[in-house]
């Protein structure tokens, strides 16, 4: 699983599986995923992150990585910040 951050478009991208997408369904307003072509889980994206997805904006260092590739620097909360 990898998660990227993109500050440009305040997106944030979850990969599960490096699969070729065959649909993306919209699941809120700001939060979409894709599937492949059996309808498993590939992708997870949520657009306007910072609110949405309550992202920390201190991500520009962080303190260490969590094993599945997220940073983890907000101990206080035990919520994942991105880089």
């Amino acid at each position: 699983m990898k998660v990227k951050y993109f500050p440009d478009t305040d997106t944030a991208l979850i990969e599960f599986v490096d699969r070729e997408v065959h649909e993306t369904k919209e699941i809120s307003e700001n939060v979409y995923i894709d599937v492949d072509k059996d309808g498993n889980l590939v992708n997870i994206t949520i657009e306007h992150a910072k609110a949405t997805a309550a992202l920390n904006k201190k991500t520009k260092s962080p303190s260490h990585i969590c094993s599945a590739g997220v940073v983890c620097g907000n101990r206080k909360t035990d919520v994942p910040e991105v880089r």
